[in-house]
């Protein structure tokens, strides 16, 4: 019977989970999934023909829709393809179904086409790693399926968010005749309740009571989504106990005025022993900024508390003393009404402003060094002006999307001068090879702008992430080609290297034109600075979906950065 019931039920259920969007990568081995894919009325279906594009997609899109998002490939290499995705997903906390064809295993080593070991391919990269039985005779086998679909869904579902891998064995035939339906059997759906833990009143009172005597508190933010909740918290905060509170551009903590963001230069590592917390209190995922990771781990606190549910202990500033599994906004709303309360009741002042007072001179002084730099700088044709000038075109409500190595750490000293915008970025695993990809699953998942940021190398490696049958027409590119991997520039140790330009920069001639004319989509360029704010303009006002290339000077975009670092050196000398 080429209609492989199995693989029918596996969609069945999965959809009757939730399931509504699947990513496929074409292949033969994987037709029958394919198939129950296609024809079930309630998935909707994106064919992408590169696996490694195609994880990324789905990963956009899952981060979009905050639910599993399947991704489906034939068997052998294609699957390897998936494992930077994979990877991106798992340290991303983020919902993938990775469900790879594969041949049974009798016919491993047996120089049968396209069949690897594929079973935990992925390793310790993925929550769970599940297979579905090669045959669907037994009745226990009708069981078996059943049970190994509820428990991909609800396992990538369940906190921590991520990835599960579903390899299935499928043997031939498995192409059905046109006579032939995919109708799922009558399945069994298995549900599963959430569980928020809270901590009991003994620990609360002992948090309350160290956080009262603590002296100088500091708040930072990892990166995460927006949660307007935690923002109007955390602004209650630092406005009524003087509290400082820290965000790097990835953390989405919104635009209160006194929230501090310019870390990334008003840290200097011998002028920074006054802003040493007492209490370091953290929260979120990775920290961007890593001026203050080295801060912290120059100056560390008395105390460093973690707010937030996990199943690894991290401690990446190499000063925790107590980890608090509950959720950032349950913790801190807490904090905020129970210390209010009993201030209210003894009618006394909580905390001094000093600290928070130094922390802000210091990020408003950064600030303005910036923006002056940036002024002074608008005659030459540079990456922290292109950036500036798009973020003061862009609505509240556009998306933004930030390649890594440079794009993401100028944004990250943007944010006070303007970028006002929700942020995504690939930080789980911080690499550049499916940035574009995933600005294509996100814009492919809302209906609001979305707007990637990206350098060059970044756009070249992923110009697979094109080949799909119809482009996401919310979805706007601005490329920064600086000719080569600009972040070189600003590491010290590949500065001082002979083979820069050859070895680490890659030094090269290659735009983004032709792949863009090819994909349907409207092509921009600068080359000249006189031109840029009104080319910029341009593209922001273009309907439909736009790629913007602007065409940098490496000289004068290490210029701009050097000399910002400099200016703020020099200020605080004074």
């Amino acid at each position: 019977m080429p209609v492989i019931q199995p693989v029918v039920d596996l969609v069945d259920i999965l959809v009757q989970q939730g399931l509504s969007h699947a990513v496929i990568s074409p292949g033969s081995r994987s037709a029958a999934i394919t198939l129950a894919f296609a024809r079930n009325q309630a998935v909707k279906t994106l064919v992408s023909i590169d696996e490694r594009s195609a994880g990324y997609i789905a990963l956009g899109l899952a981060t979009e829709l905050g639910k599993p998002v399947a991704v489906v490939c034939p068997s052998g290499t294609a699957a390897y393809n998936l494992a930077p995705a994979v990877a991106e997903a798992f340290f991303s906390q983020v919902p993938l179904l990775v469900i790879t064809a594969d041949r049974p295993a009798e016919w491993i080593h047996q120089q049968d086409g396209q069949t690897i070991y594929q079973r935990d391919i992925y390793g310790r990269h993925v929550k769970a790693s599940l297979e579905l039985p090669t045959d669907d005779h037994p009745p226990d086998i009708i069981w078996h399926t059943n049970r190994v679909a509820n428990e991909a869904y609800l396992t990538a579902s369940c906190y921590p968010l991520g990835p599960v891998h579903l390899n299935v064995p499928i043997r031939e035939p498995f192409y059905p005749l046109e006579s032939e339906e995919y109708i799922p059997r009558r399945n069994r759906i298995i549900r599963s309740l959430s569980v928020q833990p809270d901590l009991s009143l003994a620990d609360w009172h002992t948090l309350q009571e160290e956080w009262e005597d603590a002296g100088k508190i500091l708040i930072a933010g990892g990166q995460g989504p927006a949660n307007p909740q935690l923002t109007e918290i955390l602004g209650k905060i630092t406005e009524e106990w003087e509290i400082p509170v820290l965000g790097d551009v990835t953390s989405n903590l919104g635009n209160h005025p006194d929230f501090i963001s310019m870390q990334d230069i008003a840290l200097l590592p011998d002028d920074a022993d006054s802003l040493r917390p007492d209490l370091l209190v953290t929260f979120g995922e990775s920290l961007l900024s890593k001026k203050f990771r080295n801060f912290i781990r120059k100056f560390p606190p008395k105390k460093h508390w973690h707010i937030g549910n996990g199943t690894h202990l991290t401690d990446s500033l190499q000063s925790l003393t107590l980890r608090i599994p509950v959720a950032p906004v349950h913790f801190f709303a807490k904090m905020l009404e129970d210390i209010d309360f009993k201030s209210f009741v003894e009618n006394r002042a909580l905390f001094d402003g000093a600290y928070k007072n130094e922390w802000l001179r210091r990020d408003r002084e950064a600030a303005r060094v910036v923006s002056e730099s940036i002024e002074e700088n608008l005659t030459s044709l540079n990456d922290l002006s292109s950036i500036k000038i798009l973020a003061s075109l862009l609505e509240e409500a556009d998306l933004v999307h930030l390649g890594n190595s440079m794009p993401v750490r100028y944004a990250n000293i943007l944010k006070r001068l303007g970028l006002r915008q929700e942020i995504r970025a690939n930080r789980g695993t911080s690499g550049i090879d499916g940035c574009v990809s995933t600005a294509i699953g996100s814009a492919l998942a809302t209906d609001r702008k979305v707007f990637l940021i990206v350098g060059d190398v970044t756009f070249l490696y992923d110009r697979n992430g094109f080949l799909l049958e119809e482009f996401p027409s919310n979805l706007k590119i601005l490329v920064l080609n600086n000719g080569g991997g600009h972040i070189f520039r600003m590491i010290d140790g590949p500065t001082r290297q002979p083979e820069l330009g050859t070895y680490f920069e890659t030094r090269h001639h290659f735009n983004a034109e032709s792949t863009v004319r090819e994909a349907g989509l409207r092509y921009f360029s600068v080359k000249e600075a006189s031109h840029l704010e009104a080319r910029i303009g341009e593209f922001v006002q273009h309907k439909g979906a736009a790629l913007l290339e602007v065409f940098t000077d490496p000289d004068a975009n290490k210029k701009v950065y050097s000399a910002i670092q400099e200016a703020y050196r020099k200020l605080r000398s004074n």
